[in-house]
C-alpha cells in the first residue's frame, strides 16, 4: 500500500498540508503548517520532510509559491488511510432530513432524486449528480386499461418502489368495453409481480392460449401487445441524469479564471459522460470515491466524484457530487452516504 512508502513523521505532516489546503485553497508552507497544526517539530524539519514528500509524489511545488498543494496520490492516500472515519454532524443530519423528507412523501422516484441531487450539491458546495433507477427490474404490480377515445387506450402500470407509469396505445378503432376489461383481467393474472425485464422476454409465452378462439375481438386487442411488448412496458436504456447547481462549484477559487470555468461548465453538459460514470458504480456497493487521473477522462482530471448507490426496492441508483479535488472529504463522503441511506429509506 502507498502508506507504507512513508513513515508516521511524513504522514502526518501529509495530512497536515492536506487540511491546510482544503481549508485555504492557498499552498501550505512549512512555517505556517508547523504553526497551525502543532506538530511539536521546527520549521525547517517541516520542510525537509515537504520535499521528501514532494520527491515521493505527494507534494506539487507550484513556481509562484513557496508553499506546496497536495497531488492526486495525496488525497487517495488520505481518503484511504489517513482521515478516518467520516461522521455525519447533528446539524448535517437534520439539514438531510428536513430538505428531504417533505419532498419524498407519495412524489414519483425521480422527484426525489432531483431534489435529492440538488440538496446534496447546496450542502457541501459541490456539484450533486444523481442517476434514477433504472426501471427494467421494476416489478408490475397491476395495470389497468382505460378507453380515451376512439382507436385508443391509456395503459397504466403500477409498478413496486417506482410509482405509476402510463402509456397510451393505439387499437382498432371499435373495441368493446368487455373486450378491454377481459384483455385486462388477463394481462393481470399473467403479468401481476413479475419484473418488466421479464414480462418483455417471455410475453408471448405467457399470453399462449389465454383466451378461448372464439373471443375475436379480446384476442384482437390482446394480439395489439403481443406485437409491441418492448413499447407497453417501458425498455429504458439508462437511468436519468440529475444535476444540482453548477453555480455553487463556481464560486470556488479553483474556478475564478475563465479558463477554468469554461471547463466546468462544459463538464456538465456532457451528460453521455457523467451519465457513465455514474452507470459504472452501478453494483458497486457503497461509497466509492475517485479522484483526478484515476478517471481517465481528461474532462475530469480536475475533479474527484464521491458518490453511494442507494436501494429502492428491487431497483437501484447512484447519487453523489463531484467537485475539485480539493474538498473537505470527511463531511463531503459522510453527507453522500446518509443521503443515499436517507432516498432508501424513504422510498421503500
Amino acid at each position: 500500500m502507498a502508506e507504507e512508502l512513508l513513515n508516521d513523521r511524513e504522514q502526518t505532516v501529509l495530512e497536515a498540508v492536506i487540511r491546510s489546503y482544503v481549508e485555504t485553497a492557498e499552498p501550505a508552507g512549512s512555517r505556517t503548517v508547523a504553526r497551525r497544526f502543532g506538530l511539536g517539530i521546527s520549521p525547517a524539519t517541516v520542510r525537509n520532510t515537504m520535499s521528501d514528500l514532494e520527491e515521493k509524489g505527494y507534494l506539487f511545488h507550484p513556481h509562484t509559491s513557496a508553499g506546496r498543494i497536495p497531488t492526486d496520490l495525496a488525497y487517495r492516500l488520505y481518503v484511504d488511510g489517513l482521515m478516518g472515519r467520516p461522521r455525519r454532524t447533528d446539524a448535517d443530519s437534520r439539514a438531510l432530513r428536513q430538505e428531504l423528507e417533505p419532498h419524498s412523501e407519495g412524489a414519483a422516484i425521480e422527484q426525489v432524486i432531483r431534489r435529492a441531487a440538488q440538496v446534496l450539491g447546496l450542502l457541501t458546495q459541490e456539484l450533486g449528480i444523481a442517476i434514477a433507477p433504472q426501471l427494467d427490474e421494476a416489478t408490475l404490480e397491476k395495470l389497468d386499461l382505460l378507453p380515451v377515445g376512439d382507436g385508443k387506450l391509456l395503459l397504466v402500470l403500477t409498478l413496486r418502489a417506482a410509482g405509476v407509469r402510463t402509456v397510451f396505445v393505439d387499437v382498432p378503432a371499435r373495441i368493446s368495453p368487455a373486450a378491454v376489461s377481459t384483455v385486462a383481467r388477463v394481462l393481470n393474472e399473467r403479468l401481476a409481480g413479475l419484473p418488466l425485464r421479464e414480462i418483455r422476454q417471455t410475453l408471448p409465452a405467457r399470453l399462449r392460449d389465454s383466451l378461448p378462439a372464439a373471443d375475436r375481438e379480446a384476442g384482437e386487442l390482446l394480439n395489439v401487445f403481443l406485437q409491441s411488448a418492448d413499447e407497453w412496458f417501458i425498455k429504458p436504456a439508462d437511468g436519468e441524469l440529475h444535476l444540482g447547481r453548477a453555480s455553487v462549484l463556481a464560486d470556488q477559487p479553483e474556478f475564478s479564471s475563465g479558463e477554468r470555468l469554461r471547463a466546468l461548465m462544459e463538464l456538465t453538459e456532457r451528460r453521455d459522460l457523467l451519465k457513465s460514470v455514474l452507470g459504472d458504480r452501478l453494483g458497486s456497493q457503497g461509497l466509492k470515491v475517485t479522484i483526478g487521473v484515476e478517471h481517465g477522462d481528461p474532462a475530469l482530471s480536475d475533479f474527484t466524484v464521491v458518490t453511494s448507490e442507494y436501494h429502492v426496492g428491487g431497483l437501484r441508483g447512484v447519487i453523489g457530487v463531484i467537485g475539485p479535488t480539493r474538498m473537505p472529504y470527511e463531511r463531503v463522503i459522510a453527507l453522500v452516504d446518509g443521503t443515499s441511506s436517507l432516498i432508501s429509506e424513504f422510498l421503500t
